[in-house]
């Protein structure tokens, strides 16, 4: 049956319903739990940048969410620590090299517009996180695509910009390719918490372990992203059709395992999930292979968000034993 929340509002899903006793907050701390290696990681590969951006996106995301609640007049809910979920979850999708002040920016627009506009946890529309990263991509370009080398501060392509693409800017050179191990461990350009594909299957193993997400969104995800990328990027040359270079490469794991399975603004059907899942990879290889920007996680996860109540409105289960009402 229906349960209520910490704050006492309820809670309404599709049946059958069972309530384990989890609350926001212990959901929030596993979270964070989770995607406590890749910030280890990141601030192995990246230095006192990462710890920088991490702290700022954090740091903003909580001062924002208190400060605007405490001049509406509305309760706190600092507490649950879904701002810092959302501030980590930001810091993962800049790059080392941004200033300060732009993750910052980022953290005022993912609380204040994108969540407690919406009315706060549970009322948002997409991810708040994934809004923040469209956002400064689309204000300044040049300081998001901007990537530095682990270890170093010297500019580097990412791996997805190497894949030849229909439009946009020719692909940076062969010999630059990174290999399988590399990519596993994370040793690659890229944003703060993607590089490293093996930190952050060790945060998802133990969400998947713990069941605080459902394993359909990211198979169907990830499935999808490897199938299609092998069935219509063979013809393109370099990794284009390589399926294990797509779930590598970018931000496939970090956004099918952390972000795509957010409870907020994804399906809440069984059925909806694998749906959404293929969606988010059916759009992801399509930026990819035919788009004119490499990378295409992002995107296709806030389109799948805007069209999840479709999803759940086509995919809830009858009532057992209902008729067919007539007009």
């Amino acid at each position: 049956m229906p349960h209520h929340s910490d704050d006492g509002e309820l809670i309404i899903s599709a049946s059958p319903h069972h309530w384990a006793g989890t609350t926001t907050t212990h959901i929030m701390r596993d979270v964070l739990l989770a995607l406590a290696p890749a910030a280890v990681g990141a601030m192995y590969f990246f230095g006192w940048q990462a710890a920088t951006v991490i702290a700022a996106t954090m740091g903003t995301a909580v001062v924002t969410e208190w400060g605007l609640q405490r001049l509406t007049k509305q309760r706190s809910t600092v507490g649950d620590c879904s701002a810092l979920v959302t501030g980590l979850l930001l810091a993962y999708n800049l790059p080392a090299s941004v200033p300060v002040w732009l993750p910052m920016v980022g953290a005022v627009f993912a609380i204040a517009i994108a969540k407690l506009a919406f009315g706060g946890l549970g009322r948002n529309v997409v991810n708040p996180a994934l809004a923040a990263r469209a956002f400064l991509l689309a204000a300044w370009p040049g300081l998001m695509t901007t990537w530095t080398k682990p270890f170093d501060a010297v500019t580097t392509a990412t791996p997805l910009a190497l894949l030849p693409r229909p439009v946009g800017p020719p692909p940076e050179a062969v010999g630059a390719v990174p290999g399988y191990l590399e990519l596993f461990l994370g040793t690659v350009g890229g944003s703060l918490g993607e590089t490293s594909a093996l930190l952050l299957l060790l945060g998802a193993a133990y969400l998947l372990i713990k069941k605080i997400i459902d394993w359909r969104v990211p198979v169907s995800f990830l499935g999808t992203l490897a199938l299609l990328g092998w069935a219509f990027g063979g013809q393109g040359g370099l990794f284009r059709g390589d399926p294990l270079f797509h779930l590598l490469a970018g931000g496939a794991i970090l956004g099918a395992f952390f972000m795509a399975t957010d409870y907020v603004t994804g399906p809440i059907t069984p059925r909806g999930r694998w749906i959404f899942g293929f969606g988010c990879g059916l759009i992801t290889v399509l930026i990819r292979l035919y788009g004119g920007y490499p990378e295409g996680v992002s995107y296709s996860i806030l389109i799948m968000n805007v069209a999840a109540p479709l999803v759940d409105r086509f995919t809830v289960p009858k009532p057992f034993g209902g008729v067919k009402r007539h007009a």
